[in-house]
């Protein structure tokens, strides 16, 4: 499975689920984080934590454990 934390930075990539159960995943989707968007990764802080996004044309930072639930191809 490919999720959003092993994505390389400069990449685009594209939402393919969501994982993760009830408030988590409701937390994610409120941000903009759905089936089928585009994400462009920013850049990564240096120990991987947090990365920056940028979806639906606003910047987002998102802790790992989040952009593991977020599986893209």
């Amino acid at each position: 499975m490919n999720t959003l934390r092993n994505a390389e930075v400069g990449s685009t990539v594209k939402v393919v689920k969501l994982h993760g159960e009830g408030a988590v995943k409701r937390r994610i989707m409120d941000m903009g984080v759905t089936k089928g968007v585009e994400i462009y990764i920013r850049k990564v802080a240096p120990l991987g934590d947090p990365i920056e996004v940028t979806v639906r044309n606003y910047e987002l930072s998102l802790r790992k454990a989040d952009a593991e639930m977020i599986e893209i191809e």
